[in-house]
């Protein structure tokens, strides 16, 4: 497995994933201007095997020492295999060596295993936002994480 930088080139494989995982997915346009953005880091996952795929992927946009995590995501039929853990760890390894020192999210009330995975990475919780999310209606769950200096 390699972890990379996200390309145009990528979009296709992420709007699959995209589509699959969330009621209310984001548009090829809409990751299209994140990768222009200078603010911006998203990585993937691609495994190497015969056919190189992507399983995964991440964004964050960047202010000043802080960033917000924008999306996280794991291919339906590759969740639970640690690429969630492998794809977080090098997003904050990246992120660090561009100077970030706080990292937020905000993760859905009833997404269990995001919130599982993002309580041993190390986020804490600290707040709430109400109705957050449609498609369903449901509140979000916000974190914070700490990187090491």
């Amino acid at each position: 497995m390699t972890l990379r930088e996200m390309t145009v080139d990528d979009i296709g494989a992420v709007m699959e994933i995209e589509r699959d995982l969330f009621p209310d997915p984001w548009t090829a346009e809409g990751f299209l201007t994140f990768l222009m953005r200078d603010d911006a880091m998203f990585l993937v996952i691609e495994e190497n095997r015969k056919k190189k795929e992507i399983i995964a992927y991440a964004g964050a946009l960047m202010v000043l020492d802080e960033c917000d995590i924008t999306n996280v995501a794991v291919r339906r039929d590759r969740q639970r295999e640690g690429n969630g853990g492998f794809l977080l760890e090098g997003m904050f390894r990246l992120l660090s060596e561009r100077g970030i020192r706080r990292i937020h999210l905000e993760v859905r009330s009833s997404n269990e295993t995001a919130l599982r995975l993002y309580e041993r990475k190390g986020f804490i919780r600290d707040g709430l936002r109400k109705g957050y999310y449609t498609g369903p209606l449901e509140d979000a769950i916000l974190m914070t994480k700490e990187l090491e200096v």
